[in-house]
């Protein structure tokens, strides 16, 4: 794909855009192009005009993401500050735009004295994201508080799917391949701003002790498989520290894998699965990874040391 094949756009569209500063985990690929639209319409025209076979994927702050160290082929989209907005609706509704941050709508929810979104406060990343993955934490979850939103499809087709449409179970969706969420409304129940700020500082007292907030980190690496935790079948199957390469389980929360400086994204994914095959062999379950995983590899992965710090 050229300049040329490419349709016009309002907004930025950049050929072999770094994804790395763009994720959490500070590691990846390129993005064959990288579209950052001007509003709705500029992203539904460019979707629309585009070939059918060349392969999209949206970005949110890339919190819960691998990016493959030899980048993702075809076209990501970034939706940037026209996609971060977010207001009172309707009684106890905040209509918030797929780029808002959980913070932000979990903020305004607070000054409207909307409680039950304060969970989204925890949630490192976008509502687009939120709601593709069903996010959750600290007993809520997006399927509880989502009224509707809106879709731009690969065709460009804007549409509103209610909650019902979306198939959600646990951290997952069934929204269609391809399709982009740009907005989003919640509705929550009455409550006092007082209140819901103090639950927002209990939640993020709570993430900050058993957490590695400050770490080059992906988030949850795994689904919790029932009963047990995954952090605790992880620990059980002697994988607290465990390093490869240049990353490491987390000895603070070990459902969490760290880039601990210049790990490669096939060292972080690596680790992920010697993890997973250390949990089978201890315990016979098979976690499911959490973190999205995209692109393509870079090479044949290398023969690294697997080890305990």
């Amino acid at each position: 794909m050229t300049t040329t094949t490419l349709p016009k756009v309002a907004g930025k569209l950049t050929p072999n855009a770094p994804l790395a500063p763009l994720v959490w985990f500070k590691s990846g690929g390129v993005a064959q192009w990288l579209f950052e639209p001007r509003d709705v319409t500029d992203l539904q025209a460019f979707l629309r005009d585009l070939d059918p076979a060349v392969p999209v994927m949206a970005l949110g702050l890339g919190s819960n993401l691998i990016v493959r160290d030899g980048g993702v082929p075809g076209v990501v989209v970034r939706l940037g500050k026209a996609f971060a907005k977010v207001s009172k609706s309707a009684e106890l509704t905040l209509d918030c735009g797929a780029g808002a941050s959980g913070i932000l709508v979990s903020s305004t929810a607070r000054d409207e004295q909307i409680a039950g979104l304060e969970f989204l406060r925890s949630i490192p990343g976008t509502v687009g994201g939120f709601v593709r993955m069903n996010g959750g934490a600290y007993g809520g979850e997006v399927k509880d508080i989502l009224v509707d939103c809106d879709v731009v499809l690969r065709d460009g087709s804007l549409v509103t799917l209610p909650v019902a449409d979306l198939g959600y179970t646990y951290r997952h969706s069934e929204l269609p391949e391809g399709a982009i969420v740009v907005a989003a409304r919640f509705r929550g129940r009455a409550g006092l701003s007082a209140e819901i700020q103090a639950e927002m500082d209990r939640i993020s007292a709570s993430r900050e002790a058993s957490q590695p907030l400050r770490s080059k980190t992906g988030g949850s690496t795994f689904k919790n498989p029932g009963e047990k935790k995954a952090w605790q079948l992880v620990d059980e199957a002697g994988c607290r520290g465990l390093t490869l390469g240049g990353a490491q389980v987390s000895e603070k929360h070990c459902n969490f894998l760290l880039n601990l400086g210049e790990a490669t994204s096939a060292d972080i994914e690596a680790l992920g699965e010697e993890v997973r095959r250390r949990v089978k062999d201890k315990s016979g379950v098979t976690l499911e990874w959490e973190i999205q995983r995209v692109g393509t590899c870079a090479r044949a992965s290398d023969n690294q040391q697997v080890g305990n710090k």
